[in-house]
């Protein structure tokens, strides 16, 4: 008869070489990942070293916008301007009233994240004289403001350009009433196909004055001055009907249409007309 013998309660097991070792462990133990003491600090560097970073981003900005609010020319004699350039242009100054319809849609092609179209919005000024610093990033589309400042002060892509501009159309803003700055706009603006000014777009496009532009005239020529070749309604109807048609749906996220409106608006044909030179246009003023 064969004696089998059990082993004692807390024995340690027998392995190939010998006694094994009595593993005392506390639940989960095994399971627990292993600490990294340093690791918190690295991470509070890192938000430190990024904080500091920011912060002379943003003392660098506001020291060169004070610097360009000093040596930047005043804007008090921009309505002389817009009447030499009317003048070289062989328009009338001033232009005629800037519509509702015109207006509401040349707001809508404004950037987004410019506020609305506003010029007084210092940190995207900062943020113009920032984006040529390596790592910084590209500036987005510029306000009305900063349009009309390129248009009579400060032409040219350069970063010193933009950054000029940028304070430019500050200068405007505190300047001008917003209904200023849209007629001064409106009066200079190049529309394409040899047309300056709102009422030369509208008669050499259209055949009527700017008062009686459609919804879809007036999206086609707000789409006009970003794009004055590219979206020519007479060269690339199709490209400019599409233009319009972006427009109208930002009129209607801008609650000035409803959907219903902006759809109907669409289904008019844009173009009455072939180009011809303003001063035939019937009813002008």
């Amino acid at each position: 008869m064969t004696v089998r013998h059990r082993a004692p309660a807390g024995a340690r097991g027998n392995g190939p070489d010998g006694p094994l070792p009595r593993l005392s462990l506390a639940p989960g133990e095994l399971f627990r990942p292993r600490r990294r003491p340093g690791r918190c600090r690295r991470i509070v560097r890192r938000i430190r070293r990024a904080v500091a970073v920011a912060a002379a981003l943003a003392a660098l900005g506001a020291l060169t916008v004070g610097a360009l609010l000093l040596i930047t020319p005043g804007v008090g004699n921009a309505r002389e301007l817009v009447r030499a350039q009317e003048g070289a242009h062989h328009g009338a100054y001033p232009g005629p009233p800037v519509p509702r319809r015109f207006a509401a849609a040349l707001m809508a092609t404004q950037d987004p994240t410019s506020g609305g179209g506003r010029g007084n919005d210092l940190p995207a000024i900062a943020g113009v004289s920032l984006a040529g610093l390596p790592g910084g990033g590209g500036q987005g589309g510029t306000t009305i403001y900063q349009q009309l400042a390129k248009l009579l002060y400060a032409p040219g892509g350069s970063l010193a350009a933009r950054a000029e501009r940028a304070v430019l159309g500050l200068k405007l803003d505190l300047t001008y009433t917003k209904a200023q700055i849209v007629q001064m706009y409106a009066d200079v603006a190049y529309f394409g196909h040899g047309f300056y000014g709102l009422a030369a777009a509208s008669c050499g496009y259209f055949g009527k004055p700017p008062a009686r532009l459609s919804w879809a005239q007036a999206a086609t020529l707000a789409g006009l001055v970003q794009a004055p070749g590219a979206s020519n309604p007479l060269r690339h109807p199709a490209r400019a009907r599409a233009r319009a048609a972006r427009i109208l749906g930002q009129l209607v996220t801008a609650h000035e249409l409803t959907s219903a409106q902006a759809s109907a608006a669409l289904r008019r044909p844009p173009l009455q007309a072939a180009a011809r030179p303003a001063r035939h246009c019937p009813n002008s003023r």
